[in-house]
């Protein structure tokens, strides 16, 4: 079995100029997160993996279900689903409905986000599961198959209980599922009102207040008890670029529609994507062992495309790691390292580097020299 000497190559390399890090920003929230969407990139954390009752926000774990069963035809739109005692026994937001009604599943989706409707969960929940306890227990076992590793549920609708508790962190994960796998219905999350057979005209209105503040919002879901305090899962496109976040905890709906778009706004206009290398750019080399040639050129596999702090004109760096010498034959396209890139205040970016070209292994007096070499250098070293 062939030895080849190991050594670790960490060479930094300046990427880009004019990029330093973010404002730090502080936030009343008693827990917090902001994460571009397109890239995962977190912005801002605050206690996210602590788990703390979600309140209505939990609703959209009960969607979550519900577009799944869409999707696979146990649900359709245009079916009607009866009401139950126990849904309509639900107090605080609902739709008001009665066991004389049979609602159509869009209706109660939208009866769901717009109206935060309790009982629109539990009618879902039933047909599902066969009653709301069977569902809170599938609703325990999707998430964990999701990664939702801080969140639990003893019910469909977030009435509180003590059982029912979520992080920041999977609402995040959970809001940013809802957007990339289920476009259809994505679109019900920026309706403002929805009057539903006219049962309450005081609570037909979406209370999301970020949808009112023209910044680009289009969703998710507010929450609020006296236990929860008052909290949002927001998300807004700008100029092409999606941001999502998560904050609860705040003492009153001000408190909430304030913080929320303070740090909406500060998300968009403190950091921006930026395309940092392009697919086969050249960023190195590496030494060859036994090589036709003696290096071999490292270039970007795919796009590196990162979201980068605008302020304080900092520089960006990159770092190569890789084994070297890189032993002969190497093919082009060959993954011989990684670059990563080290963003002030941001967690760092790393892209795989591969061999831009072919390299053949060395004929045999070369690599017979090579050998005698390396046997001459550790008899001098077992020498001294």
């Amino acid at each position: 079995m062939k030895s080849y000497p190991r050594l670790l190559l960490a060479v930094c390399v300046i990427l880009l100029g004019g990029f330093g890090a973010a404002t730090a920003l502080e936030t009343k929230a008693r827990t917090a997160l902001v994460v571009d969407y397109a890239t995962g990139t977190v912005l801002l954390e605050k206690n996210a993996d602590l788990s703390l009752p979600p309140a209505s926000m939990s609703k959209l774990m009960t969607l979550n279900m519900v577009f799944e069963a869409l999707q696979d035809g146990r649900l359709t739109m245009d079916e009607k689903l009866p009401v139950s005692k126990k849904a309509m026994s639900y107090g605080g937001s609902t739709m008001f409905l009665t066991t004389r009604d049979k609602v159509s599943v869009r209706d109660l989706i939208q009866g769901v986000i717009v109206l935060s409707g309790n009982d629109a969960c539990v009618v879902l929940a039933e047909a599902l599961a066969g009653s709301e306890e069977e569902f809170a227990k599938s609703m325990n076992k999707r998430a964990k198959q999701l990664g939702m590793t801080n969140s639990t549920f003893a019910n469909s609708n977030g009435w509180p209980d003590p059982n029912q508790r979520m992080s920041a962190r999977d609402l995040v994960t959970l809001a940013t599922r809802l957007i990339r796998v289920f476009p259809q219905y994505y679109h019900f999350f920026s309706e403002k009102e929805f009057p539903f057979d006219n049962r309450s005209p005081a609570n037909r209105f979406n209370r999301n207040p970020l949808l009112k503040l023209n910044i680009g919002a289009d969703g998710l879901k507010t929450g609020h008890t006296e236990e929860a305090g008052y909290g949002i899962v927001g998300s807004a496109v700008r100029n092409g670029r999606r941001v999502v976040l998560m904050l609860s905890g705040l003492q009153s709906a001000e408190d909430r529609a304030s913080e929320a778009a303070k740090l909406m706004n500060w998300a968009f206009r403190q950091f921006v994507e930026k395309k940092v290398l392009k697919a086969g750019k050249i960023v190195g080399q590496a030494d060859v062992w036994l090589g036709a040639q003696a290096t071999v050129d490292l270039k970007v596999k795919e796009d590196l495309t990162a979201i980068l702090p605008v302020t304080n004109a900092n520089e960006v760096k990159g770092k190569i790691t890789m084994t070297t010498p890189a032993p002969a034959p190497i093919t082009k396209g060959q993954t011989l390292g990684t670059l990563t890139l080290q963003i002030p205040g941001l967690k760092p970016v790393s892209v795989p580097l591969v061999a831009a070209n072919d390299v053949a292994k060395s004929g045999f007096v070369p690599r017979l020299r090579l050998s005698a070499q390396l046997l001459m250098q550790r008899l001098f070293a077992l020498a001294n």
